[in-house]
């Protein structure tokens, strides 16, 4: 029997993020996650946008934390050594009739606190991304990107180092309450807390039943997206974005460099009757590089070199579209239980609020009492990339391994795979090595280094190759030697 004060299902950024701020506190944490690895679901499957909140109704919750979390983000990403950037984000009006939507977020924006946003003309709109068509636009200083993976994963391990406990590939499949808190089954063991925190992202609605609280409904809604080569990332530098059409469930197709200067297109919003169908459809992404193609013209087929889906816990059902408020309550109807329903878009920017707000709930229910160790930063990893070649030199002559590349891509180093082979969550996975370290990730897709990361997993750590995991169980890379 696992006995912990509180237990989070579900190991996405705001699940992580609790864990992070609860991990403050003289009580133990355990986070129960279905997947083997941190930032598995939405968390790692969106634009990596750090939102201003002009985009969401005044007077929300939704709006309240993502304003929230957009002012104090940068700070977070500082004092856990992940890759942020603000960089403002412009959108564009194709006609009179966009430039009044984007005169109405404009006004929404002030009355939420966001600062600094106004309207662009054409002369404006040229020159700021030359290659942009349009009449005009709006502009957002404090729209930024950011890596999502690495926030996740760094919340997830300053949490690990100040006590939290991860278990991993452990599906939740049935919740009790108990007299005195919950009873969880979750991957063949059984867990017991005081508070059970409900962050459980698309399966949100399930949990809250199990636990006895129905009602609830979370709508999958699939985005698409193209990853687009380095060479496009001389194309923009500033997320751009359509003005947003009522009722869709997204906000537009758009183009949004990353941290690693690629360009991310996308996303779609199609709803979906299966919440893990994360796959990608020829005359969905036929339409994203048209609708790509209409923003930024100079964009070529040849850039792309890959596509991916993500799929919005939405609780506008298909038909109202748009967006409906987070829920973010301890129910009355089942004490203990805090349930976190619908965060999607801005979620990631929201989560530090969120989780100081459910600490609120917490400390409701039990004395929450600082602790005296407690170190809320993370070392950065080491990029060798980036490093000037002195610096390459100094880590050469320290560590052998620092001198071997192992993705030629991205310039990945033996030693960097290593540590992430040795992440101090044990994810062990290629994607966990690949969001650790960023192998895999260039123009060959994992070509020329994944047979290399093979061979360590298997020479150096003992793992047979049947048991090197794509995604954890169920995504095997091998099935058996040929000869």
């Amino acid at each position: 029997m696992n006995q912990s004060d509180v237990i989070v299902i579900g190991a996405g950024g705001v699940g992580c993020a609790i864990a992070r701020e609860l991990s403050r506190y003289k009580i133990t944490v355990t986070v129960i996650e279905k997947e083997c690895d941190v930032a598995a679901g939405t968390s790692g499957r969106n634009s990596a946008v750090v939102h201003a909140g002009f985009n969401n109704r005044t007077g929300s919750l939704m709006a309240r934390l993502c304003v929230e979390g957009n002012k104090g983000f940068e700070a977070v990403c500082e004092e856990l050594g992940v890759p942020f950037r603000n960089t403002g984000k412009i959108l564009v009006a194709f006609d009179e009739e966009d430039m009044k939507i984007l005169e109405g977020i404009v006004a929404q924006g002030e009355q939420n606190e966001c600062e600094g946003l106004r309207l662009m003309g054409r002369e404006e709109l040229r020159r700021v991304v030359p290659g942009v068509d349009g009449i005009g636009g709006m502009y957002s200083p404090h729209t930024s990107i950011f890596d999502p993976f690495s926030y996740c994963i760094a919340l997830a391990e300053n949490a690990a180092a100040n006590g939290v406990i991860f278990q991993f590939n452990s599906e939740v499949t049935a919740v009790e309450k108990t007299e005195d808190g919950f009873c969880i089954t979750a991957g063949g063991k059984t867990y017991r807390s005081r508070i059970l925190i409900n962050s459980a992202g698309l399966y949100s609605d399930r949990i809250s039943e199990m636990a006895g609280v129905p009602g609830y409904r979370i709508y999958p809604c699939r985005g698409e997206y193209f990853i687009l080569d380095k060479v496009a990332g001389e194309l923009l530098d500033i997320p751009v974005y359509p003005a947003p059409k009522p009722g869709i469930g997204g906000l537009g197709v758009h183009l949004t460099p990353t941290i690693d200067r690629n360009i991310i297109i996308g996303p779609s919003a199609e709803y979906t009757g299966d919440k893990g169908d994360c796959s990608c459809t020829q005359e969905t992404m036929d339409r994203l590089f048209a609708e790509a193609r209409a923003l930024l013209p100079s964009i070529e087929r040849r850039y792309i070199i890959g596509n991916y889906a993500g799929i919005r816990a939405k609780q506008a059902p298909p038909g109202e579209g748009g967006f409906r408020d987070f829920v973010v309550k301890e129910e009355e109807s089942c004490p203990g239980l805090i349930n976190l329903i619908g965060i999607e878009s801005p979620g990631l920017t929201a989560s530090m609020p969120i989780a100081r707000m459910v600490r609120d709930l917490v400390g409701n229910r039990m004395d929450l009492e600082e602790k005296d160790g407690f170190n809320p930063a993370r070392e950065a990893p080491v990029r060798f990339r980036d490093l000037t070649e002195e610096e390459q030199a100094r880590l050469i002559e320290t560590d052998p391994e620092y001198g071997e590349i192992i993705c030629r891509c991205q310039k990945v180093t033996k030693r960097e795979i290593r540590n992430a082979i040795e992440n101090p969550l044990g994810a062990r996975s290629i994607s966990a090595i690949k969001y650790r370290a960023w192998a895999t990730t260039g123009r060959c897709n994992g070509g020329y280094c994944l047979t290399r990361i093979v061979d360590m997993l298997t020479q150096e750590y003992g793992m047979r190759p049947e048991e090197v995991t794509w995604r954890g169980p169920g995504s095997a890379m091998f099935s058996g030697e040929v000869k």
